[in-house]
């Protein structure tokens, strides 16, 4: 006899991609959204890495250190959104950095949400479940 379903529907587990240059940071807003948000997480240490990976992985979202050396946030943004396979993929900018320079434009970016080092652990994993419509 075959097994019976109940129509339960399966959702799959999103899959963000984190990327900052301090390891400490990387480690502590992965092991948030693993554990916290139960999602898969892919790490990376610089933008040209993070590119990479948003090419091969496509990612649901990426989370995004604005300061980082070689290539920062914004210019990482340039490129992700220059190619057609990453261009849709919504970014949530983490910051130390209160003061970033027009705001008005992260829309057309496909900046959904920007939060402030430091942040709170369930508070992360809230905001940007909430900001992404999870």
């Amino acid at each position: 006899m075959p097994p019976h379903t109940l129509g339960v529907l399966e959702v799959a587990t999103k899959r963000i991609l984190v990327v900052d240059d301090e390891a400490s940071i990387r480690e502590v807003v992965a092991l948030c959204l693993q554990r916290l948000g139960g999602w898969d997480v892919l790490t990376a240490a610089s933008g040209r890495e993070a590119l990479e990976q948003a090419q091969a992985d496509q990612p649901d979202a990426i989370v995004l250190d604005v300061m980082m050396p070689e290539m920062d946030g914004f210019a990482f943004l340039q490129y992700l959104r220059s190619d057609p396979t990453t261009q849709p993929i919504p970014v949530v900018l983490l910051t130390a950095n209160s003061y970033l320079p027009n705001p008005q434009l992260f829309p057309k970016l496909g900046i959904v949400l920007t939060i402030l080092k430091p942040f709170q652990p369930i508070d992360l994993v809230q905001q940007i479940a909430q900001a992404m419509g999870w």
